[in-house]
């Protein structure tokens, strides 16, 4: 009972859209000709202007996939280079370095086990998996990086030309009236 009147909504406005539809078929045939119609056909294609984009969204999504910061580059965000490179340098060192103690800690692991002690040395064996979870972190780590580094590119290109000004100005212009505004933040 709940979604009757929705329902009722919806099969009202289904049954008016009929109802339109057959009246609408039921005009003359020479009232497409009548001039108040292609006036206004006429003037809703004159107002129609292109607009094209100053930056191209894949081409600066291509650059950062080349060169982490070369998207920014060409979108002109210069202060994101720095902090893109800087996360991308610190979270490829801390990988290497993991890496590194990954490995140590694996071979110290290895040589820690005898046929009398199979286990091996369990501290070294907790530090070996340690830094290989770290090392396994810091890839995601690099990949969310680089992924939201392409997103980046895009965006910023796509929002290249959108006027972020202080005066937004909003004018409305038909043929005897015109309506104007400013705001100020």
């Amino acid at each position: 009972m709940k979604y009757f009147p929705g329902a009722s909504l919806f099969l009202c406005l289904i049954l008016y859209q009929n109802s339109f539809a057959q009246s609408f078929n039921a005009l003359p045939e020479n009232f497409s000709n009548l001039s108040l119609i292609s006036d206004s056909v006429k003037n809703k294609q004159s107002v129609k202007k292109s607009f094209t984009m100053k930056k191209d969204p894949w081409k600066a999504v291509g650059f950062s996939a080349i060169l982490p910061g070369a998207g920014q580059y060409y979108n002109e965000s210069y202060w994101k280079i720095p902090v893109i490179l800087g996360l991308g340098g610190y979270f490829v060192y801390e990988l290497v370095k993991n890496n590194n103690s990954y490995l140590d800690y694996k071979e110290q692991y290895s040589n820690s086990q005898t046929p009398e002690n199979p286990e091996g040395d369990l501290y070294t064996k907790s530090l070996r998996d340690f830094y290989r979870d770290q090392r396994d972190d810091f890839i995601i780590y690099s990949v969310i990086l680089y992924v939201v580094n392409l997103i980046d590119a895009y965006v910023d290109a796509q929002l290249y030309d959108f006027d972020v000004s202080d005066k937004l100005k909003i004018s409305l212009s038909g043929k005897k009236q015109s309506v104007g505004f400013n705001v100020n933040f």
